[in-house]
C-alpha cells in the first residue's frame, strides 16, 4: 500500500473532522495518526492526535482517548516551544476530558487515576488556571468510588472556584451538578439546578440532550408530567442514534418503562438494538443496558416475558432471554468496577436501578406506538390512570361496597336516567347473580323482573357488538317483561327486536311488521301508565329512523332515495308537537326529553348537510338545553360539541369556545372513550383556530383525545387524525420537535386514510422539519406529497408542494435538485392557468440559485434575466398581491445588483488598484471602467429601492419593516455615490413621517431610522 503524503493526511484530517461521529470516523482517525507519525512531521502528528481524541470523545469509544492524549502530552513535554498558543490551550482543555473519563475504565487502577488528577492539578496551577476544572474531575472520581466525604468536598470546591478559560462548558457543569442532587433524591433541587439548560438559556454539542434525559423521572415524581412528556419528545429526537449519548437513550427507555409506555420503550430499543453489543466504553454500555433492563423487567412483570424483543447476537430474543443476557453482561461490568474500587457500590446502584417501580401508571405521550398483545398475566400497575373518568358525582357510578339490593336499585335508576354508568352497573349485577350473590335472597335472585332486566341488558350488549343473538334475546326480554307485569318495558324490548332484525339484514317487510308490533304494544298501554307517552313517542322515532334506513337500502340510481327529506319531515313534526312540552315531561319515569332532543340533533345533522347552519345551530342549542333541564347533562355533550363546531364555522369563535367548554364540563361522567375524545378534539380545533396562546391548551386537549382513542382501539383511525391535530397545535405553539415526533409516528396510519389526508400530513411534516433545520428531510416529504398529488385534477396543489420542496432543497445545498423542483412548480402553475405572484416568487428563487452558482458570467446574466422576468409577470396590476410581489422583486433585484457590485470591488482589490490611476482593471478593462459600471449599478439600485419603498407604503404598518430596509439601503447607497445629502433627506422625511404615526410598529422603526440618520450625518 502506498504511504500517505502529508497533503493526503491534511486533507484526510479535514474530511474526518466533518464526518459523522462513530466507529468509521474513529478508525479513520487512527489510520491518519499512524500515517502522520510515520512522516516525522511533529506538527502534523499533533494535529492527527487531536483529531483522534475528538473522534473518540463523541463516540462509544471515548475511554480510548487516554492513549492518544498521553502521546500528545509526551510531545508537549518533549518540546513545549513547538506548540502554538492555540495548541497549548487545546492540550490543557482536553486534559480535563481525560482526567474525568479515565475513571470510567475499570482496567485503570485507582492509583493511576489519582496520578492523572494530581498531574492535572499541578499543570493547571503552574499555568495559572483556576482549580475549578480540577475539582470537577475529582468529583467524578470520588462519586465513582463512593467516597461521600471527598465527593462533597470536591463539589463544594468546584462551585467555589472561579470560572476561567479551562472551566468546562457551563451547560455541561449544570448537567453534572443537577445529576448529583438527583442521585441524592433531591428532585426539586436537581430540576432547579438544571433550569438554565432546560429553558434553552445554555447549550452545547451535547446539551440540553443529556439534561433533558436526566430530568425525566425527577419531573414525573414532582408531578410535572407535561414537562416530562415534552422533554422526552424533544430530548429523544436529539439523542436518537448518537453513540456518545447511549446513556441518555437508556434513560428515555427507562422513562417509558416506568410511565406505562412500555411499547414506546420497545420501539426505542429496536432503533438502538445494534448498540447492545459490547462497547469499548464499558460504563456507557452498562448505563445504556441499565435502562433497557428496567424495561425488560417491567415487561416481564406485565406478563410479556415470552414475547419477541430484538435481535441480539444474530438471534431474535424474547424479553426474558434478552434480560438474562444483558443482566449477566451489565453485572459483570459492575463487578469489574467494584473489584477495581474495592467496594460493591456500582453493582448495588445497578441492581437498585433495575428494580425501580413505575412512577406513573399511564403518562400519555401523544406518539403512536404499537399496542402490546394481551399479557400472559394481568397488568400489575401501581397508581391510577388520571385520564380515566371518575365515578359520577351523583353516586350513580359503580361502588364495590354496595350490597346487592342497593346495587340493583342503582342500576335501574341509572338506566332510567340514561346515565353512562348503567352498563357497568348491570354488568356487576349480572356477575353477582351468576355467582349467587351472598347478600341476596332466593326470591330476589329469581325475581321475574330481574330476569327480564338481565335479558334486556344482554340483548343490548349483543346488539352493540353486532351479534346475531341480539334479536332472540330481545324477544325473550319482551316476553319476560310481560310475564313480570311490565308492558312498557316489553314494548321497548320489541323495538329492540325490530332494530336487531334490521341490523341482521332481515327482509324489509319483516322489519316493518316487527315495528308495527312494537308500535301497537306502545299504543295499547293504559292511558294512566306513566310510560305510555314515552313508549309511543319512542316507537314513532324508531319507525321514522328505520323507514329512512330501509328507503336508503331500496334506492338506486333510477329512483333516488327520499329518505333524508322524509326523515327530516317526520322529525320536524315530532319537534313541533313536543318541543314546547312543560318541564314536567323532562324528567322522571315518563320523561321523553331525550327523545325530543335526539330528534332535534338528528334533524340538525340533516340541515347541516344542506348548509342551513342557522336552523341547525338553533336546534342543537334547544337539544342541549332540554337535556340539561332533564338532568342528563352527559347527553348534552353531543349537541353542545356539534353546535360549537357550527359556531366556529360561522366565525363566532368566542361563543364557539364557550359552548365547547360547556360540552367538556358535561362530559365528566361519560364512559365512552370516543365521546370523550370527540369533545376534546372539538375544543382543541376551536382553540387552534383562535390562534395566539390557544395552541398550548389545544395541544393538551388533543393529547387527551389521542389517549382516549388509543384506549378505545382507534389509534390507527380517529387516533391518527387526533395526532394530526396535536402536531398542528404543537407546531403553532413552536414546539416543533414534539410536533415532528407525533406526526412522524402517525404518518403511516394517515397515509392509509386516503391521498388527501396523506398529502396534507406530509405537507405539514415538511414544514415542521424545515423549522427544525432539517431541509433535506423536509424536501423528501414535500416531494413525496407532490408525487401523490400529481394525478389530481387541480395542478395548483402539486405546484405549491414542488415550490416548497425547492426551497427546502436549496436550503439543504442541493442546488440542482432545487432548480428542478422550482422549474416543475413553474410549469404546473402555468398548466393551472397561471398564478403570477407565485410565478414571480419562483422566478426570483431561480435567479438566486443562478447567482449562487457563479460559474461564469452567464450565470450572472441568467440571474438578472430571471429577475426581469419576475418583474414582468406581476407588472401592470394594482391588485395587492401583485403590488407586493412587484415590491419584493425590486428589492431583491437591488440585492442581486449589490452582489455584482461586490464582485467589482473584489476585482479591484485583487489587482491592487486603489482607484487612483487608470491602470490595472479587470480582465483587460481599466479600473475607470469598473468605477463607471459600479456607479451605474448603484444608481439603478437606488431607483429600484425607491420604487419598492413606494409600493410598500401602500400596505401601511404591515410592510413598515420592508419599507425601512429599502429606504435605509437606498440612503447608504446614496452615500456611496457621494450624494450624502440625498440620503439624509430620504431618511429625514421617513423619520418625520414615523414621528407622526400612532401605530405601535412605528415606534420601533422610528428608533432604527433615527440611528441610520445619525450615522449618515
Amino acid at each position: 500500500m502506498t504511504a500517505m503524503t502529508p497533503e493526503d493526511i491534511r486533507r484526510g484530517l479535514g474530511e474526518n473532522s466533518r464526518a459523522p461521529h462513530g466507529a468509521a470516523r474513529n478508525v479513520h482517525a487512527e489510520t491518519l495518526a499512524a500515517a502522520a507519525e510515520a512522516t516525522g512531521d511533529r506538527e502534523l502528528f499533533r494535529a492527527a492526535l487531536v483529531c483522534q481524541i475528538e473522534a473518540y470523545e463523541y463516540s462509544a469509544e471515548r475511554t480510548k482517548m487516554v492513549v492518544p492524549f498521553a502521546r500528545l502530552l509526551q510531545e508537549y513535554d518533549r518540546d513545549p516551544g513547538s506548540f502554538a498558543p492555540h495548541e497549548v490551550h487545546r492540550l490543557f482543555w482536553r486534559f480535563k476530558w481525560v482526567a474525568g473519563r479515565i475513571v470510567e475504565s475499570p482496567e485503570i487502577p485507582l492509583t493511576a487515576v489519582d496520578g492523572w488528577l494530581t498531574d492535572m492539578e499541578r499543570r493547571y496551577r503552574i499555568a495559572g488556571y483556576s482549580e475549578r476544572a480540577v475539582r470537577q474531575a475529582e468529583f467524578h472520581l470520588a462519586d465513582a468510588i463512593g467516597d461521600a466525604t471527598r465527593t462533597e468536598r470536591a463539589i463544594t470546591g468546584w462551585a467555589a472556584a472561579d470560572r476561567d478559560a479551562m472551566s468546562d462548558c457551563h451547560a455541561c457543569e449544570i448537567n453534572t451538578q443537577g445529576w448529583y442532587w438527583s442521585r441524592k433524591g433531591a428532585d426539586a433541587r436537581a430540576v432547579e439546578v438544571w433550569e438554565p439548560v432546560l429553558s434553552g438559556g445554555l447549550s452545547c454539542m451535547e446539551e440540553p440532550h443529556r439534561v433533558l434525559a436526566h430530568a425525566l423521572l425527577p419531573l414525573v415524581r414532582l408531578g410535572r408530567t407535561d414537562e416530562a412528556r415534552s422533554y422526552h419528545l424533544r430530548g429523544y429526537r436529539m439523542v436518537r442514534g448518537k453513540e456518545s449519548l447511549l446513556r441518555s437513550v437508556g434513560e428515555h427507555i427507562e422513562f417509558c418503562a416506568l410511565t406505562g409506555n412500555e411499547s414506546r420503550g420497545l420501539e426505542i430499543l429496536a432503533e438502538h438494538a445494534a448498540h447492545l453489543a459490547p462497547l469499548a466504553d464499558v460504563e456507557s454500555q452498562m448505563e445504556f443496558s441499565g435502562g433497557v433492563l428496567v424495561l425488560l423487567r417491567r415487561l416481564t412483570d406485565l406478563g410479556h416475558g415470552d414475547r419477541p424483543s430484538v435481535v441480539y447476537g444474530g438471534t431474535q430474543r424474547t424479553v426474558k432471554e434478552l434480560y438474562e443476557l444483558l443482566y449477566a453482561e451489565a453485572t459483570e461490568i459492575a463487578a469489574r468496577f467494584d473489584a477495581r474500587n474495592g467496594t460493591g457500590l456500582v453493582s448495588q446502584r445497578l441492581v437498585d436501578r433495575i428494580a425501580r417501580q413505575p412512577v406513573a401508571a399511564s403518562l400519555p405521550l401523544g406518539v403512536r406506538s404499537a399496542e402490546l398483545p394481551p399479557a400472559a398475566v394481568p397488568a400489575q400497575r401501581t397508581g391510577e390512570d388520571t385520564n380515566a373518568p371518575a365515578d359520577a358525582p351523583d353516586g350513580t357510578g359503580p361502588d364495590a361496597a354496595l350490597g346487592f339490593t342497593a346495587l340493583l336499585d342503582r342500576a335501574r335508576a341509572a338506566r332510567q336516567g340514561a346515565h353512562p354508568s348503567a352498563d357497568a352497573l348491570w354488568d356487576r349485577v349480572a356477575d353477582l347473580v351468576e355467582g349467587g350473590a351472598a347478600d341476596a335472597t332466593e326470591a330476589e335472585l329469581t325475581d321475574p323482573l330481574l330476569t327480564a332486566d338481565l335479558l334486556a341488558h344482554r340483548a343490548a350488549t349483543a346488539a352493540r357488538a353486532g351479534a346475531s343473538t341480539a334479536r332472540s334475546l330481545y324477544a325473550e326480554a319482551a316476553a319476560s317483561y310481560r310475564a313480570a307485569g311490565r308492558p312498557g318495558r316489553a314494548a321497548h324490548a320489541e323495538l329492540g327486536v325490530a332494530g336487531s332484525a334490521l341490523q341482521a339484514g332481515a327482509d324489509p317487510e319483516e322489519v316493518r311488521a316487527l315495528l308495527a308490533v312494537a308500535a301497537r304494544s306502545a299504543h295499547a298501554l293504559d292511558e294512566t301508565d306513566p310510560e305510555r307517552v314515552r313508549r309511543v313517542l319512542g316507537a314513532e322515532v324508531n319507525i321514522l329512523r328505520m323507514e329512512a334506513h330501509l328507503s336508503e337500502l331500496s334506492a338506486d340510481e333510477s329512483t333516488p332515495s327520499q329518505a333524508g327529506a322524509l326523515l327530516a319531515e317526520g322529525l320536524s313534526g315530532i319537534v313541533g308537537r313536543h318541543g314546547d312540552e312543560p318541564a314536567a315531561h323532562t324528567g322522571g319515569q315518563g320523561s321523553f326529553a331525550d327523545l325530543v332532543a335526539d330528534s332535534e340533533v338528528t334533524l340538525a345533522r340533516i340541515l347541516l348537510g344542506e348548509n342551513d347552519l342557522d336552523t341547525a345551530a338553533a336546534l342543537l342549542e334547544s337539544a342541549a338545553r332540554r337535556l340539561t333541564a332533564a338532568g342528563q347533562p352527559w347527553d348534552a355533550v353531543e349537541p353542545l360539541a356539534l353546535r360549537a363546531s357550527v359556531l366556529a364555522a360561522r366565525g363566532e369563535r368566542d361563543e364557539a369556545e364557550s359552548v365547547a367548554r360547556a360540552a367538556l364540563d358535561h362530559a365528566a361522567e361519560l364512559t365512552d372513550a370516543s365521546e370523550q375524545a370527540g369533545v376534546r378534539l372539538t375544543l382543541a380545533d376551536i382553540l387552534l383556530r383562535r390562534g395566539g396562546d390557544g395552541a398550548q391548551e389545544a395541544a393538551l386537549h388533543a393529547l387527551d383525545a389521542t389517549h382516549w382513542l388509543d384506549q378505545a382501539g382507534h389509534a390507527a383511525t380517529a387516533g391518527a387524525r387526533a395526532r394530526l391535530l396535536l402536531a398542528r397545535a404543537y407546531a403553532v405553539a413552536e414546539r416543533t420537535a414534539e410536533a415532528a415526533e407525533v406526526l412522524q409516528s402517525a404518518l403511516p396510519d394517515l397515509l392509509e386514510h386516503g391521498e388527501g389526508e396523506g398529502v396534507r400530513a406530509r405537507e405539514l411534516l415538511g414544514g415542521i422539519l424545515r423549522d427544525l433545520r432539517d431541509p433535506r428531510a423536509a424536501a423528501e416529504q414535500y416531494l413525496l406529497a407532490a408525487e401523490t398529488a400529481k394525478g389530481w385534477d387541480e395542478p395548483a396543489y402539486e405546484a405549491g408542494l414542488a415550490h416548497s420542496a425547492g426551497e427546502a432543497l436549496a436550503a439543504g445545498g442541493l442546488t440542482g435538485e432545487a432548480e428542478a423542483a422550482y422549474e416543475r412548480a413553474l410549469e404546473l402553475w402555468r398548466q393551472a392557468g397561471g398564478n403570477p405572484p407565485a410565478e414571480a416568487r419562483l422566478l426570483r428563487s431561480l435567479a438566486w440559485l443562478a447567482a449562487e452558482e457563479e460559474a461564469d458570467e452567464g450565470d450572472a446574466a441568467r440571474a438578472r434575466a430571471l429577475m426581469d422576468q419576475a418583474a414582468s409577470v406581476v407588472a401592470g396590476s394594482d391588485e395587492p398581491a401583485f403590488r407586493y410581489e412587484q415590491a419584493q422583486t425590486c428589492q431583491q433585484l437591488a440585492r442581486l445588483l449589490q452582489d455584482d457590485l461586490d464582485d467589482l470591488d473584489e476585482d479591484e482589490d485583487e489587482d491592487g488598484n486603489d482607484g487612483g490611476t487608470e491602470e490595472g482593471g479587470t480582465a483587460g478593462e481599466p479600473s475607470g471602467t469598473n468605477r463607471a459600471r459600479a456607479r451605474a449599478v448603484r444608481e439603478e439600485m437606488v431607483t429600484l429601492l425607491d420604487r419598492a419603498a413606494a409600493l410598500y407604503a401602500g400596505f401601511g404598518a404591515d410592510a413598515l419593516g420592508e419599507r425601512f430596509q429599502c429606504l435605509a439601503y437606498a440612503a447608504w447607497t446614496e452615500q456611496a455615490l457621494d450624494r450624502v445629502e440625498d440620503g439624509v433627506a430620504r431618511m429625514t422625511a421617513f423619520v418625520t413621517e414615523l414621528d407622526a404615526r400612532e401605530e405601535p410598529e412605528a415606534a420601533e422603526f422610528l428608533t432604527r431610522a433615527r440611528s441610520v440618520l445619525d450615522a449618515l450625518k
